[in-house]
């Protein structure tokens, strides 16, 4: 972030000014409590949001960088992932750690799998890990930092991993199967039996990337609906990453990594012992660890216990379902595959969908862009309960002035995913992104 413009103040600004000035800051953000945005908060309701916030800054000063010195944070750290392991399936042999996020828990996942192939496979050089596309760029992200080669293979008609491809593509380097429960892009779960069962029989790890759906999908098959196995009850999975942050309702900077057994987890540690400040250890990617972070989510996943998290659920899953019934019955609009929770595409063959979005964004509706193909995404939480109506109501009338070419000149995201969708050389689209992330970052 450039920071030539921006000085430390010479004196103090009065507590009351400062936070008064943060809050009319806010008025441009993404209006999550009433349900305008799709995605990034897993807003569950005051009365919960009220309770996190105490919970968090009863611990806000604690450092889980040393556990030893707070066993507090040790009790929560420690039951937060037992209970997520029980959930998920998993034996007395369970074990992991909670981490600040999805992309921690990925990279960790990702580091376990390099290191106990280093260990126990030297004659890899070059490791491997194979990726669906609709994989998380989180697992990209850890194979540029981990040196370990990303392998990707196609998905289906129904947006699932093709198993086959999966077949084919592994190979002598290969550590690790990735699947996705669900694949964040169209909210369907990969075909985990068999890709596990691969994995198993070439004895290298699979990982389920469940950091969206961990905290939902137990919960909605106790409800009826229909869910595939997916978590540690599938022979052959043996780590799974789960978000509690996301619809697990924690404060943000919470997940967790899971292994089916403590000897996986001892690969994910790293300890140096030579430096002159002591003994350094340390289970995850960060030094410190926010300990409002961990007690809250210990907190949340008590105050709810199944009985909350069942409701919870259950709201979610009629509004998703009124949600999907409101776009498919738009004419020119439809849902991309079948999804299997709360969080979907749609898209239309008679109109640009991504001035459908801009169309939306101007009604003060904020939905997020995808591409392969071009849709819009959507994530749904209890927020979106009271709003499932008006939302449906004015996508229709966005979607006839669309269709209708009522709508105002291409522009915004229309305009700029409509140039990168018809580029051919990527490296351009990279260079446009990277000048448009530091533009963001940037004092204005």
């Amino acid at each position: 972030m450039s920071v030539s413009t921006v000085k430390l103040p010479a004196g103090g600004t009065p507590a009351e000014q400062v936070l008064r000035q943060m809050g009319d800051l806010r008025v441009h953000d993404a209006n999550w409590r009433e349900g305008r945005t799709w995605s990034l908060v897993y807003y569950p309701g005051e009365e919960i949001y009220d309770f996190l916030k105490k919970a968090y800054t009863m611990f806000m000063s604690e450092n889980g960088l040393n556990l030893a010195a707070f066993p507090s944070l040790r009790k929560f750290e420690t039951e937060v992932v037992a209970m997520t392991a029980d959930m998920l399936g998993g034996g007395p042999e369970a074990a992991g750690t909670m981490t600040s996020c999805g992309t921690e828990s990925i990279i960790m996942a990702v580091k376990t799998y390099r290191d106990k192939a280093r260990a126990e496979r030297p004659e890899i050089t070059r490791p491997e890990m194979i990726l669906p596309e609709t994989a998380h760029p989180a697992f990209e992200k850890a194979a540029h930092y981990l040196d370990v080669r990303p392998v990707r293979i196609p998905v289906g008609p129904d947006f699932r991993a093709d198993v086959g491809a999966v077949r084919k593509a592994i190979s002598e380097n290969t550590i690790l199967i990735v699947g996705s429960a669900p694949a964040y892009p169209h909210g369907v779960i990969d075909p985990i039996g068999d890709l596990a069962a691969l994995a198993a029989e070439r004895g290298i790890g699979c990982h389920v990337d469940s950091c969206l759906g961990g905290f939902l999908l137990p919960f909605i098959r106790k409800l009826g609906y229909p869910v595939p196995d997916f978590d540690f009850r599938v022979p052959g999975v043996t780590s799974i990453s789960a978000d509690v942050h996301k619809y697990g309702f924690a404060a943000k900077g919470a997940s967790t990594i899971i292994y089916r057994d403590k000897s996986l987890r001892l690969h994910q540690f790293y300890i140096y012992t030579e430096w002159s400040g002591g003994i350094y250890a340390h289970p995850t990617m960060t030094g410190t660890r926010p300990g409002g972070a961990i007690a809250a989510a210990w907190a949340i996943m008590n105050h709810l216990g199944e009985e909350g998290y069942l409701r919870l659920a259950d709201n979610i899953m009629k509004t998703s379902k009124k949600l999907m019934e409101g776009i498919n019955s738009i004419p020119g609009l439809y849902i991309l595959g079948r999804p299997d929770m709360s969080v979907f595409a749609f898209t239309s063959d008679t109109m640009d969908i991504y001035a459908l979005g801009d169309a939306m964004d101007a009604r003060g509706w904020h939905l997020d862009r995808q591409q392969r193909p071009p849709c819009l995404h959507m994530m749904v939480t209890p927020a979106h309960e009271k709003i499932a109506d008006q939302f449906i109501s004015d996508l229709g009338e966005c979607a006839l002035a669309v269709a209708e070419k009522k709508s105002a000149a291409p522009g915004g995201t229309a305009a700029m995913y409509g140039m990168m969708g018809t580029l051919p050389d990527r490296g351009v689209i990279k260079d446009f992104v990277l000048n448009f992330m530091d533009d963001l970052m940037s004092v204005k």
